[in-house]
């Protein structure tokens, strides 16, 4: 991993547990186990900081992403097996992956405010959509691409509401799967 990866992980570790006024060049070298003024001699400002935990967030999501995809038995897709690549997906990221989660909440927000982190969101998020609406189209789902636009919001308010427990209800991994598996039959408009 090179330094500049090691400074922005422990900069979205910062983000989660921190909070965006946590952030700063100092609290990212503590995080890092690193000297001080190493965040600052890579990121010179906060707002470059900021530029690269977006960066790597969006990098590590695409990986994620197209690892998941990349499992899926092509060309003989069917929508059960993408609720299950997305079932585990959407786990992994409460799990093990919660702390960017709430990393790309802290950021999400925070590009309401700043045009340049909005612009880094949008094109990760477009690219999201675009594996999902590949997918759609290799299962043979009409309107492939506002479909999986409409899937991806879902997905998302999904992910938050586990995140934040706003909903009172913890789904488990099969909870995850059925639910996951409605969403698809209500967005493709197909039945079980």
């Amino acid at each position: 991993m090179s330094r500049r990866a090691e400074i922005t992980d422990a900069a979205i570790s910062t983000l989660a547990r921190d909070r965006m006024r946590g952030l700063t060049h100092r609290a990212v070298d503590r995080a890092a186990g690193l000297p001080e003024g190493s965040a600052s001699y890579y990121f010179r400002t906060r707002r470059a900081l900021l530029q690269a935990a977006v960066e790597r967030l969006a990098e590590l999501t695409n990986t994620d992403m197209l690892g998941g995809a990349a499992a899926l038995p092509l060309p003989d897709l069917d929508l059960d097996d993408l609720a299950a690549m997305t079932a585990a997906l959407i786990e992994g990221w409460l799990t093990t992956g919660r702390e960017r989660q709430l990393a790309r909440y802290e950021l999400s927000l925070e590009a309401t405010r700043r045009p340049e982190l909005r612009q880094t969101l949008v094109a990760s998020g477009a690219a999201i959509r675009a594996v999902v609406a590949d997918l759609f189209a290799g299962a043979g789902v009409v309107e492939p691409r506002q479909r999986a636009a409409d899937f991806a919001a879902f997905l998302d308010g999904l992910l938050f509401d586990q995140i934040a427990g706003a909903g009172g209800r913890e789904l488990t991994g099969a909870d995850l799967r059925a639910t996951i598996s409605r969403l698809l039959m209500a967005v493709t408009g197909t039945r079980a």
